[in-house]
């Protein structure tokens, strides 16, 4: 099996599963993109994760990885091994004593995991290419606004309910859903103030 390396490109809400995910993981060095649709709550961990927010309490991948670091179990690698009717599946390359073990895996639990220990994710390379597509520049913008509408898609009405709130504001409702572990709403604050960042 030939191995290509990968790395987390993008989340965003699916359009083809309602209350899903799409998990675009990339091919280093070449514009190749592998979408997955994942669940909500590995969706929120993967999130909450890259944009560095921190939890109360460890959430479930957190907590993995508080156990595997007091036993000395490491995670070397993450790799998607296997594609079959539209379902990837991984595995946990783990290592304790010098002795390594395979441990299957779905691969929103797997990237999470792995971006938690902070190890590298791979997938076979005859997956990514049955399964990978292609972004080209112009695509990759006209992609960039589809995600853009996409994360819109929660709140039908027009009116953006974060609106008449200062930014400071905001980074106190952000700060204030993460304390009452409401990472859905944490995630929506957080692209609103993303966005007001980006524009200004």
């Amino acid at each position: 099996m030939k191995k290509v390396e990968m790395f987390v490109a993008g989340l965003s809400y699916s359009q083809s599963q309602s209350g899903a995910y799409a998990l675009f993981l990339g091919v280093v060095g070449e514009d190749k993109r592998l979408p997955i649709i994942i669940g909500g709550f590995e969706a929120q961990a993967i999130a909450i994760f890259l944009e560095k927010m921190t939890p109360q309490r460890p959430l479930t991948h957190d907590l993995f990885k508080n156990f595997a670091d007091s036993f000395e179990i490491h995670l070397l690698e993450v790799v998607i091994n296997k594609f079959e009717e539209g379902i990837f599946f991984s595995k946990l390359v783990c290592e304790k004593d010098g002795e390594i073990k395979e441990i299957d895996s779905r691969t929103s639990d797997a990237v999470a995991l792995a971006l938690r220990f902070g190890c590298p994710i791979y997938a076979d390379e005859s997956i990514v290419d049955e399964a990978g597509i292609v972004i080209e520049e112009p695509e990759q913008e006209e992609e960039e606004e589809t995600l853009q509408t996409t994360e819109k898609e929660p709140h039908p009405s027009s009116i953006n309910p974060y609106e008449d709130y200062l930014t400071e504001e905001l980074e106190g409702l952000l700060q204030k859903a993460i304390e009452e572990e409401n990472y859905e709403e944490a995630s929506r604050i957080r692209d609103e103030i993303k966005r007001r960042k980006e524009k200004s």
